[in-house]
């Protein structure tokens, strides 16, 4: 499970990749995506990405550009399926709401069943 964090990076990571297997990325590119709210740091942001990496969501190359630091990503297996497991988090948690949403509704009709048979 990605925290917060690793979540908003990875997918930032993924769209600048855009469905290929890598891509050459600055920092500035991949924290302009960053929602206003949740901006980090450069080098919150290196921890981050190694620790995607730790994890074997890309293969990452640090390097320098005119100056500039840019990352090397190429995605791996993980990498690729993000979007299809971030669909099916959110598909899990909407199938649980709904569970508790028909729970407390037979709760609620069995509790007016028992208080009409008792009454």
């Amino acid at each position: 499970m990605l925290t917060k964090n690793e979540d908003l990076v990875m997918s930032a990571v993924f769209s600048l990749c855009d469905g290929t297997e890598g891509c050459l990325v600055s920092p500035l590119d991949i924290l302009s995506l960053l929602p206003a709210r949740h901006k980090l740091s450069r080098q919150k942001l290196d921890d981050v990405l190694n620790d995607l990496k730790c994890d074997g969501y890309f293969d990452l190359i640090q390097s320098e550009r005119k100056g500039e630091k840019m990352y090397v990503i190429s995605l791996k297996e993980s990498g690729f399926a993000y979007k299809r497991n971030s669909a099916q988090r959110r598909r899990d948690v909407a199938f649980k709401i709904f569970l508790a949403f028909v729970g407390a509704f037979a709760t609620f009709i069995f509790g007016l069943i028992l208080r009409g048979i008792f009454n």
